[in-house]
């Protein structure tokens, strides 16, 4: 049994956070430089290059790439032969983004119940994900992720005689409806089956595949292409301002679900595709 303590998971988790508010990730960093030569609007082209000129400022005076630093979420895979010693996984992350978030100079954004709305003032609690997997490493990743996108975000219930088409249909409409609002170019998360809560999830997780990463299967991987080219079309471009750039990617990811289902989620995060990666 290997033993990963308390205190490397809360040391590790406070690089993250810092790392992924101030230092955008290559993948999206790649991605923007293409989508701004291939831009036929001189507003999206220009829109593209603040962007990009904003992420290399952050990166080199160490600041955050947007005034919202986003809640913490976290996907972990805890091996069966790892063991956490002298505290508890989910106690170690909190301590590990309540150290990030103010040695980081991190904006606090997180209220303790949200009706009566009080900031926790340290951008805690986090939400954390575990799943038991074979071997002995602690894997954690990590997004910042903003609400101006996740605000955006939509599901549904639908039935299974509603088709693919439907699917489609949804998945473009929420992007239309997002609008300047997500602040475009959006990362699409969408997850297809499972239940209720399994396909919020999905559609979650998804937004941790790098850019230009496209599904292991053939036929999702030509959905995610295809529904990425109507997202285009529909002219919204970086910021809402227009252009061809609308979406930088789409990932679906899918999980078995009920004869009688087809939950459709839709989560969208914005350029600010800030997620970070540690093994333990």
């Amino acid at each position: 049994m290997r033993e990963v303590t308390y205190q490397q998971i809360a040391e590790a988790v406070k690089k993250l956070c810092i790392e992924a508010n101030v230092k955008l990730g290559t993948d999206v960093v790649l991605a923007l430089q293409e989508a701004r030569t291939t831009e036929h609007s001189a507003v999206a082209e220009e829109v593209l290059g603040q962007i990009l000129q904003n992420a290399e400022i952050a990166a080199e005076e160490r600041v955050p790439m947007c005034q919202d630093t986003g809640m913490a979420v976290f996907f972990v895979e805890l091996g069966q032969d790892c063991r956490i010693v002298g505290g508890s996984l989910y106690q170690a992350i909190n301590e590990g983004v309540r150290n990030g978030y103010r040695e980081g100079y991190l904006r606090a954004s997180i209220v303790a119940d949200p009706l009566q709305r009080k900031n926790t003032g340290d951008n805690t609690p986090a939400i954390v994900h575990v799943e038991l997997v074979e071997g002995d490493t602690c894997s954690i990743q990590m997004t910042a992720k903003g609400f101006g996108s996740e605000n955006m975000s939509r599901l549904q219930m639908m039935e299974p005689s509603d088709g693919l088409a439907a699917i489609k249909a949804f998945v473009i409409e929420t992007v239309r409806l997002a609008g300047p609002n997500a602040c475009p170019p959006v990362v699409v998360g969408v997850g297809l089956g499972g239940n209720f809560e399994m396909s919020a999830l999905l559609a979650k997780k998804a937004l941790f595949r790098p850019i230009g990463q496209r599904s292991m299967r053939a036929d999702v991987a030509e959905l995610e292409m295809e529904l990425m080219e109507e997202i285009n079309s529909l002219g919204l471009g970086p910021q809402g301002m227009g252009g061809r750039t609308t979406a930088l990617d789409v990932h679906i990811e899918l999980f078995a679900t009920h004869i009688a289902g087809m939950p459709v989620a839709v989560n969208i995060n914005c350029h600010a595709s800030r997620h970070k990666h540690v093994v333990l």
